[in-house]
């Protein structure tokens, strides 16, 4: 049932949504074509209905509390990749607003904070730029045709939640840094990224200038490259391997890390200050 009610769930939403924009524009639409696709709609969100109580009766029977079972439900019913696309919605809207109160994430008392957004913020904040100049032209536009009210509103919300995603991005990047403390080195990117490792697993760490990196997050091999602006300027050694979840949820298991900071050789001294890494031999990395 799981199966399906995903299926039919994937099938049906883009179908409303298509429907919804369609009537809000103004088109047309026979009374009975809308009468059956709300009606499918309602068998829908009963069969999804149906499909989570199941699933959350079943973890409740297996001893698990009430939100564990709530929560076990909702992971089973709705695809990683959805959820972890829903979950970066939630923490870009959270950085902005730290981003205003001029707070970083996860910046304990102690740990050292590494910043990797500088080298894109400019790009990104002209890309804004102009996308609010086409958020504007796109009304212009639209009125000068005529366009029906509702169809204008819904061009409206949709640029504006493009510049409202381009924003949380670079509020993400800017209050979500690396971060190394004595127990790990946190390599993040936004919201999209974000990697623990142990400092005792690392056996070296080095400046080395890469500016042809393809992809932000990119797993090639035990190689890991978390870029900025296809850059990166430090690599990690690791003594053994360690587990790197990707934005979708795939994994990898990687030995060599390479990231980006804005000032490299500030970062290579804060992370060659804290507690030696061990290598293999027994010796501390220099």
């Amino acid at each position: 049932m799981v199966r399906v009610a995903r299926a039919v769930l994937f099938a049906v939403v883009p179908a409303e949504l298509v429907l919804a924009t369609l009537l809000v524009s103004g088109v047309p639409l026979p009374l009975p074509v809308v009468a059956v696709a709300e009606m499918v709609v309602v068998a829908v969100l009963v069969l999804e209905a149906v499909a989570a109580y199941r699933l959350f009766a079943a973890a409740r029977r297996a001893g698990a509390d009430r939100w564990t079972a709530l929560r076990a439900a909702y992971e089973q019913l709705v695809p990683e990749q959805v959820r972890r696309i829903a979950g970066f919605d939630m923490k870009g809207v959270i950085s902005l607003a730290l981003w205003v109160a001029r707070r970083r994430h996860g910046v304990p008392e102690g740990a050292a904070a590494v910043s990797y957004s500088r080298a894109q913020t400019l790009t990104m904040v002209i890309f804004l730029g102009a996308m609010v100049v086409e958020l504007v032209g796109a009304e212009v536009l639209l009125r000068a045709f005529g366009a029906p009210a509702g169809l204008r509103a819904v061009v409206l919300v949709a640029d504006a939640y493009t510049v409202l995603i381009v924003l949380a991005v670079i509020a993400a990047c800017v209050t979500r840094p690396h971060v190394v403390s004595d127990d790990e080195v946190r390599i993040r990117y936004g919201a999209f990224f974000d990697l623990r490792v142990p400092r005792e697993r690392i056996a070296g760490v080095r400046h080395v200038r890469n500016y042809n990196e393809s992809g932000t997050v990119k797993v090639d091999g035990d190689r890991l490259a978390v870029a900025v602006a296809s850059q990166t300027n430090l690599v990690l050694e690791l003594t053994e391997p360690v587990t790197a979840v990707r934005p979708l949820g795939r994994r990898a298991e990687v030995r060599t890390i390479r990231l980006f900071a804005d000032d490299p050789t500030a970062a290579l001294t804060v992370l060659r200050s804290r507690a030696p890494y061990p290598r293999a031999g027994g010796q501390a990395c220099r």
